[in-house]
């Protein structure tokens, strides 16, 4: 099993920046991948980015070059930096992991933190 703790969420002025935190316990060693979802109210989560244990990474258009997902090893931690925010980022920010058995992927979430963009 993998327990993913998250932490940074907040309230944020349009233009302000913010620094999410997932800590990753249990099973690091199965991780494929970790990334962040996000869910808005009345939406669909939509991924947000991923990074692969061999260190690629990808981006939802919508945050190419504004967002950034990072790791530390020695620290079993993923980090996703949020600048340049805007309204329409307000969600539930979400950590995930993959994990890669014998015949299926397994999802492991994290418990969600709050980003509100607002004056």
């Amino acid at each position: 099993q993998v327990q993913l703790v998250e932490s940074g969420g907040g309230l944020v002025q349009p233009g302000g920046s913010l620094r999410l935190s997932c800590a990753a316990s249990g099973s690091i060693s199965s991780i494929n991948s970790m990334g962040w979802y996000r869910q808005a109210p009345g939406k669909q989560r939509e991924l947000v980015t991923i990074i692969t244990s061999g260190g690629s990474t990808n981006y939802a258009d919508s945050v190419k070059g504004r967002f950034t997902i990072s790791r530390d090893n020695a620290k079993n931690t993923v980090y996703l930096q949020m600048n340049s925010l805007k309204p329409e980022d307000t969600a539930v920010y979400y950590c995930n992991a993959d994990v890669k058995g014998r015949i299926a992927i397994y999802h492991y979430w994290g418990q969600g933190t709050q980003v509100t963009v607002s004056s």
